[in-house]
């Protein structure tokens, strides 16, 4: 059953989106740092994330600005994230996958990003790296008319096949996970 798979359009994966996200924990010159680094780093605008919970330890409330984040799809998100695998050696760990076969990583200093040069003004900062993979027709879960319940448990992407994408596609490689 596996074979008959190899040659049917509907079941190669894509990379829907990627998403760049810094979580600052407050406004002000962190949070405009923040946006001017994801401004650099994809050369889209950024856009601010708010508390949706309140924190007395952290000192938030719902509705505070605490980060930025912006979301690329087609090309720009293909080109963002294979730099940003080269910035992490294009080592993951396996514990990045999703049951639905997303992936996410840190990077942890942009000036490890390709492309990207330190700027004083912003300092150091890291940011994090979220990948949603799908396959063609997934999106009968989310439009207007006709909408499915859900998506056929063949369609779904598991986590061994997005980690066999990943490896073929990007050339991504595993590490083992620290022990703790």
């Amino acid at each position: 059953m596996a074979e008959a798979g190899k040659g049917n359009p509907m079941r190669d994966i894509r990379v829907e989106k990627v998403t760049l996200n810094i979580g600052v924990g407050e406004s002000g010159q962190k949070l405009e740092n923040a946006k001017a680094l994801l401004t650099k780093v994809c050369g889209k605008k950024p856009m601010t994330t708010l508390a949706k919970v309140r924190s007395p330890t952290w000192r938030i409330k719902p509705g505070d600005p605490i980060g930025a984040k912006v979301t690329l799809r087609g090309g720009d998100a293909v080109g963002v994230l294979k730099r940003a695998l080269e910035a992490v050696d294009k080592r993951l760990e396996e514990s990045s996958f999703d049951r639905r076969g997303n992936f996410s990583f840190g990077v942890r200093e942009y000036i490890d990003f390709p492309g990207v040069k330190y700027d004083p003004k912003i300092g150091i900062l890291g940011f994090d790296v979220c990948v949603t993979l799908s396959r063609k027709g997934a999106r009968v879960t989310r439009r207007r008319r006709m909408k499915a319940r859900r998506l056929g448990a063949g369609h779904v992407v598991t986590a061994d096949e997005a980690r066999a994408f990943a490896a073929r596609d990007f050339g991504v490689e595993f590490a083992e996970a620290a022990a703790k």
